[in-house]
């Protein structure tokens, strides 16, 4: 079954949209905040970067607030602050999901993964 757009985020679509819930940032400025929010473990390119602005502004989640030759401010709309707090709810869950089956045990009897 096919996705529907925006369902599930990449990381880097995730890190773009808390960039952007922090407030109005051109490019440059949502990469910087997520090179040091990350301490430079997720590295934007701007190639990756402008790709996704790009779509995000098709797709209604971001809008540009100014433009000054070739730089592009952008802020979050409604839209977009939803689908990042549903994504984020989602990664909350499945973090929840991760430490509920570190706790169980599982039967010696059932290699079929019979959780008690």
């Amino acid at each position: 079954m096919p996705r529907k757009s925006m369902q599930v985020l990449t990381d880097s679509m995730f890190y773009i949209l808390m960039a952007l819930s922090k407030g109005e940032m051109c490019g440059q400025d949502i990469a910087a905040c997520i090179s040091g929010l990350t301490e430079s473990r997720m590295e934007i390119g701007p190639a990756t970067l402008y790709t996704i602005l790009s779509k995000f502004l098709k797709e209604g989640l971001i809008e540009e607030t100014a433009v000054s030759g070739r730089k592009r401010t952008y802020r979050l709309t409604g839209y977009g602050k939803q689908v990042y707090l549903q994504e984020k709810e989602r990664l909350a869950l499945c973090l929840e999901d991760a430490e509920r089956m570190e706790s169980y045990e599982y039967r010696e009897e059932n290699p079929a993964m019979s959780l008690i």
